[in-house]
């Protein structure tokens, strides 16, 4: 009976995450689809802003994931007080620091460009249009923030319905701003900003309301809170940048079989991201959820969630898979229309795919150690599963067995990941059970 009330308290927490991650994903694909219609110039600069992009998206959820673990845990200590001191310094310290980090950037863009090696044809365009998505990005960072103070709450339906809700508000200002106005790429920067900042509009007050802040910091020792924070944040963030370094080394392993099987590669994590949605919900919802029990002391309960949780992936993933194996011919089909891609996104999607139930698991522990205090054991779980396993699988399997292999050894690799990341959580919990 337990095991049942566990199950739908996990479940009630993560739905609304789920359609609000698939909302976000759907509205990203389409805007990309937009833009793809402006011509060469807006794509190159679309493609020089992703790599700047990514590193803002490091610096706002290395913040989101301290938050959560930091707040969450005050909060099962019955720390209120403190718990809404934490959630006005970290208000404060993620304004400011994007803030002061995109006008450095945009002072820095001609080197930036000039050392991502940007044609000249594209510095014109990314003048006029970094101006507006810069401030659309700081706009963005400032909404996720108050996400995750909403998480750390144990509220996921705020910021879970409220993606929903500025993806579909995006999705119906892009083709006024980029195609009736006829502002291009900057009308799509311009329609980003309108939808994050009306989310802001409707999650500040609800924050606020609840009593989630407080800039009352008199009794606060605000440099040992920073510390704290930032003892989770840093290695947090680091680790949301490895995955764009491990991108890139894998694309230049893959771009020696050809261009076609660049073009297959990228379709088939594409499907993956989609693919492991569930995945990406459960690492947003369950480390409020731990972190709270790590308050109480409760390691116990933390063990029999994380455990139901990784049962669930492990099925749920092993289902999916089934499912894209059998229907791997006309997805592939339905993917693409030039028919080396296709019969190379084919052996992707029927081997591939049955890793990511062990991915999803490595993924899982990343989010749960970050919850458990244990930053650099995460960050330590990332870096292995990229540098350690995935690749290392991905060149032996391509030297081994070339296209065939390298999605074989792709399959390894999240395999071996999989397994070494959950011995890890385990000895991590089992040190910390110990402890007390």
């Amino acid at each position: 009976m337990e095991s049942v009330s566990r199950a739908k308290r996990l479940f009630s927490t993560t739905l609304p995450m789920l359609f609000g991650v698939l909302s976000l994903m759907s509205f990203q694909l389409v805007d990309s689809a937009f833009i793809g219609q402006l011509g060469v110039l807006p794509l190159a600069a679309q493609g020089f802003t992703l790599p700047i992009q990514m590193i803002i998206i490091g610096l706002q959820v290395g913040l989101g994931i301290a938050t959560t673990a930091v707040i969450s845990r005050a909060l099962g200590a019955d720390q209120c007080r403190y718990a809404k001191q934490l959630g006005g310094l970290i208000l404060f310290i993620g304004t400011t620091g994007v803030a002061l980090f995109a006008g450095l950037l945009y002072a820095l863009r001609h080197p930036i460009l000039m050392l991502l090696d940007a044609p000249d044809n594209v510095f014109p365009v990314i003048d006029s249009y970094w101006q507006i998505w810069l401030v659309s990005a700081w706009t963005g960072a400032v909404l996720y923030f108050f996400y995750s103070l909403a998480r750390a709450n144990g509220n996921t339906m705020l910021p879970g319905s409220m993606m929903v809700v500025t993806s579909l508000l995006n999705l119906a200002l892009d083709p006024v701003f980029i195609f009736w106005f006829d502002w291009g790429i900057n009308g799509a920067a311009v329609a980003t900003l309108i939808a994050f900042g009306a989310g802001i509009a409707i999650v500040a007050p609800r924050v606020f309301g609840k009593g989630w802040v407080s800039f009352d910091w008199q009794d606060l020792n605000i440099k040992q809170s920073v510390g704290s924070i930032g003892h989770i944040m840093g290695p947090a963030m680091i680790s949301q940048l490895l995955p764009p370094v491990s991108s890139m080394l894998a694309t230049k392993l893959l771009a020696s079989f050809g261009s076609t099987a660049v073009a297959a590669w990228a379709l088939g994590s594409r499907f993956e991201f989609f693919a492991i949605v569930s995945v990406l919900a459960l690492t947003m919802s369950m480390p409020p959820m731990v972190g709270r029990l790590l308050g109480k002391g409760n390691l116990t309960e933390v063990r029999h969630l994380v455990k139901l949780a990784c049962q669930f992936i492990l099925g749920f993933q092993l289902l999916i898979a089934v499912v894209t194996w059998l229907a791997a011919a006309p997805l592939a089909d339905l993917m693409t229309s030039d028919q080396q891609v296709t019969d190379i996104l084919h052996t992707h999607l029927t081997l591939v795919p049955f890793s990511l139930g062990a991915l999803g698991v490595c993924m899982l522990m990343v989010s749960i150690t970050n919850a458990l205090g244990r930053s650099y054991t995460a960050l330590t779980i990332s870096a292995l599963r990229l540098f350690a396993f995935f690749l290392p699988c991905l060149w032996l399997g391509a030297q081994i067995g070339e296209l065939f292999g390298l999605f074989a050894g792709a399959l390894i690799g999240n395999l071996l990941a999989g397994a070494v990341a959950y011995a890890m959580y385990r000895r991590t919990l089992a040190k910390l059970m110990a402890s007390e």
